[in-house]
């Protein structure tokens, strides 16, 4: 089975009356597909990134309307100019909603699989936020531990009950954390805001290790959430984590959350990861956005995601030794070292986390991505949360 038999070929009279770009828009430079699917065999012809569409709502919750997004967003990307590099990209159009929801979820995770393991990344224009469910069963198969990013107002999951939850847009971390087999190693949740996140499940989040980024703690130094999401080999982004006043097009919009530019600088972090692998942008309802300005902010998004790929630094892992420093340190009664990574190349920082008791024949510790603040605390005498939160994923 090709991939192109999952998708509906694009026709541009679908979303805008234009018939040509410039050349240096989106527009001209992305290859669509029309006529012939992109080749994806050819290693001279294969792009980098693929724009995948997907026209399914029916399990967004309070939010119907959402499979019109993949085409609204389109009209504004296409009309962005790229930056100073040349781009590689193709739009492979839209996944249309199968018969059954599952369907769909089964579709999106053999075009996520397959694209990944080409070594392309796919940029899914949703739909519901419940795709990130098959966005996150596309690394299945791949036979590796996976991180998750979300970057989201609420916790998507049903603290109530447990089993048997229905699959939807509230409670797709649900299924992500109780999916067998188990290759979750760690699940972040990024700009969540606490009144509309349950206590019991902020101690849950706890229990199983995992992280949480409160969007107060970010107001004003975004940077402290970079490395969550480059620690992430997937990123969802709900855009109902910006605030209403710059994304009102969902039915579910609250009046906080994030601005407009710091939404597109997360998803240029997502981009600037070497580890990211596939992205996901959702909940879009362009029934509620008469405007175009929430359609116009996820474009800018996905270009600031492209701007971000394309500067990647290749800074991770720690290959060669000699583009790194390594920093080393102490603390009052461990009877181990704290061990931080610094690249020459972006002054990104890692710490060491050993393997204890589970140690690999090949890797002796894990390389967690964090920030100069991590290694300040711990030359303090501290340790950071972050590397016992690692630690105890490790055991």
């Amino acid at each position: 089975m090709s991939l192109a038999d999952f998708f509906t070929p694009i026709k541009l009279s679908d979303f805008t009356a234009k018939e040509e770009y410039l050349k240096s828009q989106f527009g001209s430079v992305i290859q669509r597909y029309q006529d012939e699917f992109p080749d994806l065999e050819d290693e001279e012809l294969r792009p980098n990134l693929a724009i995948i569409g997907v026209e399914e709502d029916r399990a967004s919750v309070n939010n119907k309307g959402t499979a019109k997004a993949p085409n609204a967003v389109r009209k504004h990307l296409y009309d962005l100019y790229q930056g100073d590099y040349k781009i590689k990209i193709a739009d492979f159009g839209n996944i249309k909603a199968g018969e059954t929801v599952n369907d769909t979820y089964a579709a999106l995770k053999v075009v996520v699989e397959e694209l990944v393991k080409k070594d392309i990344v796919p940029i899914i224009i949703g739909g519901g936020h419940d795709l990130t469910y098959a966005q996150y069963r596309g690394y299945q198969d791949l036979e590796q531990k996976v991180e998750v990013a979300i970057v989201d107002a609420k916790f998507d999951l049903d603290q109530e009950n447990t089993e048997n939850v229905p699959l939807n847009s509230q409670t797709y971390l649900n299924h992500i954390i109780l999916h067998q087999p188990d290759y979750l190693f760690n699940l972040s949740n990024v700009a969540y805001q606490t009144y509309l996140v349950s206590k019991e499940s902020i101690n849950m989040y706890d229990k199983l290790f995992f992280n949480a980024v409160r969007v107060g703690m970010i107001a004003g130094k975004l940077d402290q959430a970079e490395p969550v999401i480059r620690a992430a080999d997937m990123v969802s982004f709900d855009i109902g984590a910006i605030r209403a006043s710059e994304a009102p097009g969902n039915a579910n919009a609250v009046p906080n959350g994030l601005f407009g530019d710091e939404a597109c600088q997360l998803a240029r972090y997502a981009g600037m990861s070497d580890k990211c692998s596939s992205v996901g942008f959702y909940e879009l309802n362009p029934t509620f956005d008469p405007m175009e300005q929430t359609a116009m902010l996820v474009s800018q998004m996905i270009w600031c995601f492209i701007d971000g790929y394309y500067n990647r630094k290749g800074d991770a892992p720690l290959i060669p030794k000699s583009a790194y420093i390594i920093y080393r340190t102490h603390l009052e009664n461990e009877d181990h070292e704290l061990v931080f990574v610094k690249s020459k190349k972006s002054d990104r920082w890692w710490m060491q986390v050993p393997y204890f008791g589970t140690k690999s024949v090949n890797e002796r510790f894990y390389l967690v991505p964090c920030r100069y603040e991590d290694y300040q605390l711990a030359v303090s005498g501290e340790m950071p949360d972050l590397w016992w939160k690692t630690h105890q994923k490790l055991q």
